[in-house]
């Protein structure tokens, strides 16, 4: 495994950022890393790249500890924090030049190196400028040049395409996919499509708690196993439908339509066709909700 998170809490005085929180990461995998604001994804990605040490548990990336190997870490850890921290008055290659010092990247190593880096992150018409002249979109280009510039194995980007627009999020957005192909990475971001267009896997936290950890398509089909979109040849009510066993709640959509949700993670068709039977009420199609990531996140999340 790249990453492996073995009960890891987090303690701020009073406040629980994380609670208990396990998880791996495999080599070349994308994960997207969710939960609302506050609910500690950040705190969890400081603690992987050795910014601010856990409470209590262990982390290890590449097989390294983070307490007792983080210079070891680090060097294999390349992080665009969520607050882009970014020298202004420094012109955008002499950034670069001196991150690179910083990874004792010199001479033809580190222009080679910089040079790739402005390729890739479509620096070039802006390479001469203070990163203080430059969009939010470009300076987070920067920070993303900066985070690969020692060719790291490993990725954590934090809101890695905040700011930039329509034509740049693809831009980055092939990137990051291109760099999933050989390195692992594990993005946050509050963008539902960017996880479905990037991502293998899903991490959901909330209030520091790991309450998903699974492919989309697990994850979404888990969360449509108890509801059904029904539709019958004839008008129900909702008084004859609650006598189906296991039935939680039931919204009719249409004349005949009903979407029915069972109680927990119980599967109600097998009752759903007793209870046609018992009420000579035809069935004339049944199929599973289909669940979009947002809408796993939003039921996965709130209060």
């Amino acid at each position: 495994m790249s990453i492996i998170v073995q009960n890891v809490t987090k303690q701020y005085d009073n406040q629980l950022a994380l609670n208990d929180v396990s998880l791996t990461i495999g080599k070349g995998e994308i994960v997207g890393l969710l939960g609302p604001n506050g609910a500690g994804k950040s705190t969890l990605m400081k603690i992987i790249t050795c910014f601010i040490p856990p409470t209590s548990g262990n982390v290890s990336v590449e097989g390294y500890n983070i307490l007792e190997e983080s210079m070891e870490v680090r060097r294999r850890v390349g992080y665009l924090p969520e607050h882009n921290p970014l020298y202004l008055d420094m012109y955008v290659k002499e950034y670069l030049e001196f991150i690179a010092g910083i990874h004792h990247i010199r001479g033809q190593e580190a222009s080679r190196r910089i040079d790739e880096m402005i390729e890739m992150t479509g620096l070039g018409i802006e390479m001469h400028k203070k990163i203080g002249a430059l969009s939010k979109g470009y300076r987070q280009r920067v920070g993303l040049a900066q985070a690969m510039i020692h060719n790291p194995s490993v990725l954590i980007l934090d809101e890695p395409t905040s700011g930039l627009d329509p034509n740049q999020l693809i831009d980055i957005r092939g990137l990051i996919r291109d760099l999933g192909n050989e390195k692992t990475v594990l993005l946050s971001t509050h963008i539902m499509q960017e996880v479905e267009a990037l991502c293998d896997k899903v991490i959901i936290i909330n209030k520091g708690v790991v309450v998903a950890n699974d492919n989309i398509e697990n994850l979404t089909q888990s969360q449509s196993d108890n509801v059904l979109i029904v539709e019958f040849d004839g008008e129900v009510s909702i008084e004859m439908l609650r006598n189906i066993v296991g039935l939680k709640q039931a919204k009719s959509i249409s004349n005949n339509h009903w979407i029915l949700e069972s109680k927990s993670d119980l599967d109600i068709r097998q009752d759903l066709m007793r209870w046609s039977l018992n009420n000579n009420v035809i069935i004339k199609s049944m199929q599973r909700e289909e669940t979009s990531i947002e809408e796993c996140f939003q039921r996965l999340t709130k209060v």
